[in-house]
């Protein structure tokens, strides 16, 4: 009989750290979260969603005593009863290749989540911010995730359909070469907006960090806002821990922002592609891990760029700030000579504007993820995550 045990002490939290490395075994491309990121959401003092919100973990152990499984429930009470139905969430999701198995951890995760009102739950997603620990790999198998993407063998999709979880939406991250040239028509239009409209675009100073992590706020909620009904605004504290959180793997040069007379109207975050040299620490920051993390680093320069997330205020976009923000990146890192691609991550197929922008620019399609959505009563109306315009 397989055994369900919540995560509560020292002994299953390792259990459940654990656990990735029997999944993935032999699997040449998966490289392990660090553990102190994993654990760090999962910390009511590091995470500032325990302040609105509360989650479990559970490993599962078959009938010899073996973990084969993992899973953790969540609420996020400021957007939980945002959706028609109130919505949690599921995630941090490992098991076997055993359907008995992955339903049992999803019926715990159901059962939770219900029994505090719940009537869906998304997943597999964060305890969090979307830009890590988000959606199901799809496609994209047989390369090196970047850091903080998902990365799941291919017969989780199977474990998670058959269980009646729906594509809510797609997730793609897309990828370009930093000497991809950009159509004439593009450079033209740049070259309109900051020298005759009053924008300008630069790249971050850490000793100001405070006020862009305040103009990322900014910038932040009135473009998500805008768009998301189902939007809870990010307030000044968090936008700080974003970025303090940040500055132990930022090069400020890949931090974009753009201005137009003074007012912060957009932003493009990149950070070093760390799971170049991650993959060599095996998932642990201990003192060994940060003597190799320092070692490859030296010896082994990241050179890609993982674009976390870009965004414009409503009134600024339809500009071609867009390609302002991406060719500014790429004129930096023309000089530096460092960086040989980068990845522009979280497009959400529900935002195909600025997708076919991407597109336009030379990008092409590198993973795809998918976020999904479980209806409680097998009766109830699904949508999918509606169009952003």
């Amino acid at each position: 009989m397989m055994q369900l045990i919540e995560v509560n002490d020292r002994k299953t939290v390792r259990e459940f750290l654990d656990l990735p490395r029997k999944i993935y075994a032999g699997d040449p491309y998966w490289i392990p979260h660090l553990e102190k990121d994993v654990e760090a959401v999962f910390s009511p003092v590091k995470n500032l969603q325990f302040q609105h919100g509360e989650s479990i973990r559970w490993i599962l152990k078959d009938d010899a005593g073996d973990v084969i499984g993992r899973v953790a429930a969540f609420i996020n009470k400021n957007l939980a009863y945002t959706f028609d139905r109130p919505t949690g969430g599921m995630g941090f999701f490992e098991c076997v290749k055993q359907k008995e198995a992955a339903f049992l951890l999803f019926d715990a995760c159901k059962n939770w989540l219900e029994a505090r009102g719940m009537e869906a739950m998304d997943g597999p997603i964060n305890f969090g911010e979307r830009e890590r620990f988000w959606g199901l790999l799809l496609e994209g198998h047989g390369k090196y995730p970047p850091y903080l993407m998902n990365y799941h063998p291919v017969y989780y999709r199977e474990l998670f359909e058959s269980y009646g979880f729906k594509n809510y939406f797609y997730q793609f991250v897309y990828q370009i070469l930093t000497d991809t040239i950009l159509p004439p028509v593009i450079e033209r239009k740049i070259n309109r907006l900051t020298e005759t409209e009053g924008y300008r675009f630069e790249h971050i100073q850490l000793r100001d960090i405070e006020k862009y992590a305040e103009d990322f706020m900014t910038i932040y909620n009135k473009a998500w806002g805008a768009s998301r009904e189902n939007f809870s605004p990010m307030t000044k504290k968090q936008a700080l821990s974003i970025f303090s959180g940040m500055k132990r793997v930022i090069d400020p040069e890949l931090v974009i922002f753009g201005y137009h007379r003074d007012t912060p109207v957009a932003f493009f975050i990149n950070i070093p592609e760390l799971n170049e040299i991650f993959r060599f620490v095996n998932g642990k920051l201990n003192l060994a891990g940060k003597l190799k993390f320092l070692y490859y680093r030296w010896i082994r320069n990241c050179r890609t760029i993982y674009g976390i997330v870009f965004g414009i205020i409503p009134e600024y976009q339809n500009r071609g700030l867009e390609s302002a923000l991406i060719m500014t990146l790429q004129r930096i890192v023309a000089k530096k000579r460092r960086y040989q691609s980068m990845y522009i991550t979280w497009l959400g197929d529900f935002n195909p504007k600025i997708i076919r922008i991407v597109e336009h620019i030379g990008a092409t399609r590198a993973f795809t993820l998918a976020t999904y959505r479980k209806m409680f009563d097998e009766n109830a109306h699904f949508e999918r995550h509606p169009v952003v315009n």
